[in-house]
């Protein structure tokens, strides 16, 4: 099979039907044998039932049903594992990446890259909550793995099936799959895509998730590999811990330094005590990391669980 579209969803019920026929009207005029596959990431509304009957009418389609919603990284990983095509094409579900821009993508592969990620030159998402976190995000990924790319939040990527296959991903890696990629010799390339104003339903993501990032470039750096959970619970107040203890270490200086008052003894003693313990979540968080990679791996474990496969 030549080409494989992978498409997770989560209560975007509205989109289904709309989606659908725009890829079919895509892959139909590349001639080529193709395949799309639909996963669902335990949603809660009747995308499922509308995925059924997407199903009923085209036998290029495939469903994955996920047991309960296990995030995105881990619904396009089942997605990947279930493709049978030579190069697997990733997407939104909510109409926003656009499959008109997937000739351009494989036109990409075709000329020798490995992997070809889309750039969303025009976004069409709220400039605060949702530009602004992202544009930091890109940079920050791109100056700490050496992969400069302008958009690393975007799902619309071609990749070669037999480099995709090779990446194990946990957590939420699926934004730093072409660093990880590269690091193993393969070839990215970045191309502009149209990016749609979003129809239907909110978005699934907030502030929260460039908070994300920076714990994930932590795992990223620290294990040139993958990550999943236990860093984000113990990194967090990690962070916190080291920025309250720095705050109110400069607080002291100033107090001491310009306003030339008396500082007691103890109380430099509780800025030490805030970075020391700072240090010390982040330390367990990466050990946790870790054991959580041999729990999976040593036992050949997925990271998500199907409820059935249509096909």
């Amino acid at each position: 099979m030549f080409l494989s579209i992978v498409v997770p969803l989560y209560n975007e019920q509205e989109s289904v039907r709309l989606l659908f026929h725009s890829i079919l009207e895509i892959t139909k005029k590349l001639g080529r044998e193709y395949e799309i596959v639909f996963v669902d990431d335990g949603s809660t509304d009747k995308t499922l039932e509308e995925l059924l009957h997407v199903k009923n009418e085209d036998d290029h389609v495939k469903v994955i049903a996920l047991r309960k919603n296990f995030g995105q990284t881990a619904s396009m990983s089942a997605g990947f594992d279930y493709a049978q095509g030579e190069i697997i094409v990733a997407m939104d579900g909510d109409l926003q990446n656009d499959p008109s821009d997937i000739p351009k993508l494989l036109q990409g592969i075709e000329d020798g890259y490995d992997i070809v990620s889309g750039w969303r030159i025009n976004r069409k998402d709220k400039l605060v909550f949702r530009k602004v976190p992202s544009m930091i995000a890109n940079w920050m990924i791109s100056i700490i793995t050496g992969v400069k790319l302008h958009d690393y939040g975007c799902s619309l990527k071609a990749y070669r099936a037999d480099v995709i296959k090779s990446i194990k991903l946990y957590g939420e890696m699926h934004r730093f799959i072409p660093a990880l990629a590269s690091w193993n010799g393969a070839k990215i390339l970045e191309v502009p895509v149209k990016h749609n104003p979003r129809e239907f339903g909110e978005s699934k993501y907030g502030l929260w998730r460039t908070f994300r990032v920076v714990l994930d470039l932590l795992t990223v750096k620290f294990m040139l590999s993958f990550f999943t959970k236990p860093l984000h619970m113990l990194g967090f107040w990690g962070i916190i811990s080291i920025a309250a203890g720095l705050g109110y270490g400069f607080f002291l200086t100033f107090q001491r330094l310009i306003l030339h008052v008396y500082i007691k003894p103890l109380r430099p003693l509780i800025v030490l005590l805030l970075v020391i313990s700072g240090i010390q979540l982040l330390t367990i968080g990466l050990v946790a990391e870790i054991n959580i990679r041999t729990y999976y791996e040593s036992q050949g474990k997925p990271i998500y669980a199907i409820k059935k496969i249509y096909e």
